[in-house]
Parts: structure tokens; sequence; C-alpha cells
């Protein structure tokens, strides 16, 4: 059977090719990646017996997505007669036996029932669990032909799994690629997978008034156009501390070395399983108020006696810590053990006011041996209610080293220049 079908020249190469694991393609609105997709998984099946699973986070999204963008490329090709669309349940019948079926993995009981599927598309896999990611990595086998994961995603935040997976992950201290590699090159083949990006430029199908009104959103949503227009990762949101930069750690000891010891802070927040154990030692330049983080202890899965022991230099140079309240034993343990520690003071509005006391200085310079305080800061975002407005003491993260930050301070207030009376000079005073 001979088709003919004129494509973007950008997804020509991706196509045809079938000689990788993993297909990760990340891109802007408007640049084909779907619809490139679904062609080369029709091709393919019309090419070889194959059975291919077509996910999404939410099954109902199914329908009115891929399987209609699928029925749209299938009518394109003027192949409706011999390849048979079926809504209920949802499935795609070839001539030769292949078949696309279609699963929601908010529905995961359903999963038991994939056998011999050799090609997954996973749709907007920026919405999946990392979990649900890793559920369909071990469900998918034949006992002999090669296994293809297609997964396909406009950016989002650095800190969803699709970009710790597949570029890097700070936390973990994993590298993989770096994403402005990804963006100058378009296309790099590494690791047994073959990472593609799309911008609407590359289709050529597009109409101009299109393009234009994206163009647009540089003006008033910066955020989108990173992701709509560039199709690039980033931050997602309105950030908490935009005053925040990194330093190289030399630097940052000799920019505090005259800072007086009264303005040395240290703020510990506790946590076990999911959470985080958090000391972060800081210094505060009063007179340019600026805050210096200059060392941190960050780990998570440690009793009490583990962590008293990985952190006994603050008892044995008696320096104060300041740490949760909301865990006196835990307080009373470290003072039986020799530390000097007590709880800051919590009340209701604490944590607006604790990261409003932050936000007030003009600069939150960070040393780069502090990597966990610098990942969850740099990209720490307000969350956001229903209609988009602002939380302002809710953050798209947990983030322990704040929360240290907020202790450490107790009791140091920062100026606030709202605070103060505006003299011109001629005024009474």
């Amino acid at each position: 059977m001979q088709i003919d079908k004129e494509v973007n020249p950008h997804f020509e190469d991706f196509i045809f090719n079938w000689e990788y694991k993993t297909y990760f393609l990340v891109g802007g609105y408007g640049s084909s990646k779907s619809y490139h997709i679904g062609l080369k998984l029709i091709l393919k099946l019309l090419q070889e017996k194959r059975k291919a699973l077509v996910v999404r986070e939410v099954f109902e999204t199914i329908r009115d997505s891929t399987f209609s963008l699928l029925e749209e490329i299938i009518e394109d090709l003027d192949l409706a007669h011999v390849i048979k669309t079926r809504v209920s349940p949802l499935r795609i019948d070839f001539p030769n036996g292949s078949q696309i079926i279609f699963k929601g993995m908010d529905k995961p009981a359903k999963l038991k029932s994939i056998n011999n599927v050799t090609i997954v598309w996973i749709e907007e896999c920026s919405e999946l669990k990392y979990e649900g990611y890793k559920e369909l990595l071990g469900r998918a086998r034949h006992p002999s032909l090669p296994i293809h994961f297609i997964l396909s995603t406009n950016p989002v935040g650095e800190d969803n799994w699709s970009y710790t997976h597949f570029f890097k992950d700070e936390l973990k201290e994993i590298f993989i690629l770096d994403d402005k590699e990804l963006y100058k090159k378009r296309i790099i083949k590494l690791n047994n997978t073959y990472y593609h990006h799309s911008t609407a430029d590359d289709n050529l199908f597009l109409p101009k008034s299109y393009i234009e009104q994206l163009d647009e959103l540089k003006t008033y949503d910066p955020d989108l156009y990173r992701v709509a227009r560039r199709g690039r990762f980033g931050i997602n949101g309105t950030r908490v501390l935009p005053q925040f930069e990194v330093m190289q750690h030399d630097l940052v000891i000799n920019n505090i070395g005259d800072i007086p010891k009264r303005y040395y802070r240290n703020g510990m927040d506790f946590g076990f399983v999911e959470s985080y154990n958090a000391v972060i030692r800081m210094a505060i330049d009063d007179k340019k108020k600026y805050l210096y983080i200059y060392w941190e202890y960050y780990k998570n899965k440690m009793t009490d006696d583990k962590t008293a022991e990985d952190i006994k230099e603050f008892r044995e140079n008696k320096e104060l810590i300041i740490a949760d309240s909301a865990e006196p034993k835990t307080i009373t343990y470290y003072n039986q053990e020799g530390f000097k520690m007590i709880g800051a003071k919590k009340g209701p509005g604490s944590r607006l006011q604790n990261t409003k006391k932050i936000k007030r200085f003009k600069k939150i310079i960070c040393s780069d041996n502090c990597p966990n305080t610098i990942r969850e800061l740099k990209n720490l975002t307000y969350a956001v209610d229903k209609q988009g407005n602002i939380i302002e003491d809710e953050f798209n993260i947990d983030s322990h080293s704040l929360s240290a930050i907020w202790y450490g301070l107790d009791g140091y207030e920062v100026s606030n220049i709202k605070d103060r009376k505006n003299y011109s000079g001629k005024g009474a005073r």
C-alpha cells in the first residue's frame, strides 16, 4: 500500500525512525508533534501487526483528543474504508490485525487487561504521575517484538518528573541532558532515547495569524509565552523569591567575613519519611539587607540519634539552632544530647508573615555548596486557587529549606520601607 502524505520537514526523520526504545517529544503550541506521532503510529501498524496503547492521565479526555486526532489522520490518508474506528470501547482496528487501544491512568485496574502491547503513546505525559509511568514501563512486554514508548508534552516546570527523568534531577544529583542543548540542536539521540523539540515555526501548515497570536503572549504572559511559543521548560507561576541568586562558596564566605556574630543564624525543620531534616546556616548583612545562606544539611529517613551525630558540630561549637516549635519532644531530645536548641514562635498567619519577612531582603545569596536549598528556592512559586489567584502562604512544593530559614530568622525583623514615613526634607518631622 502506497501512501502519499506531505509532512513538516522537522518531523521526517522522527516518523520513520524506530531504532530507539523511547521517543520524547516536547514543544510549543501548534508545533504539530501530536499529529506526527499519530501519523507515525498509523504507518507502523499498517506495516507490522502490532498492538499499540494510547494513554492519558484522565480517560474522559481521550475521546476528544488523541482518538479524534487519529480519526482525522485516517480520513486525511483516505484509509477510513480499511481502518475501522470504534467508540464502545474506544479502539482502532487495522486490516492486518493491528490494533490501537486507549486507557486512562485514572482507572489503573483497566491496565491489567493489557496484553502484548509493543508501542505505548503517552500524550501530555507531564500530567501523569511518575508512578504511573513506571507502571507502564513494567507492563509493556512482548516475546519477540521490540518495545517502544512515545511521550509527548508541552513543557512544564522543572520540578515535573518529565523534566527530572529525561534531563536532570538536582535533588538526586542526576544529569542526563541539558535541555538548552536540545533547544539548540532540536533532535538528540542519547541513551536509547530520541529527543525531539519543536515550535510553531516547524509547522508549515499553520496560518500566520496563529503565530502572531502566540507572539503577543510575550507582552502580557511571559510564562505562557515560554511554554506556548518557545516550547521550553522553566519556572511556571510567580516566583516567591525573585531576589534569590547563587554565588560561588568562596565568595560567599568572603562576603560574610565581617558580619558581626549576632547576625549569624541557624534554623532547622524536622522531617522523616517524605519530608526532610533541613538545617540552614545563614548570615545577615543588616546594613545592606542581604541574606546569605552558606551551609545546609538535608536528609530524610534519619532517626534523631543519627541526625544528632551528623550535626554534632553545632553541639561542639555551642551554636544556637532555632527549630520548628511544633516538635517539642524532638527539641527536648536535642537539648538532652547537649545541643542548644529552642523553638521558633509560631502563631496564626506565621507562614505568611515569615514569607513576607524574607521577601523584604534586597538579595538572598546562596552558596553553590547548598544544592537542595538552590533547587527549592530558585523554582519556588506561589500556589494558586481555582480562579488562578495567588495563595500567599502556599507554594508549588513543600520547601524544607524555606521552613528552616523561617525558624532561623525568628526574632529578626527586616525593615519594611512601607512602614517608614516619606520625608521630603521640607515637611514636618
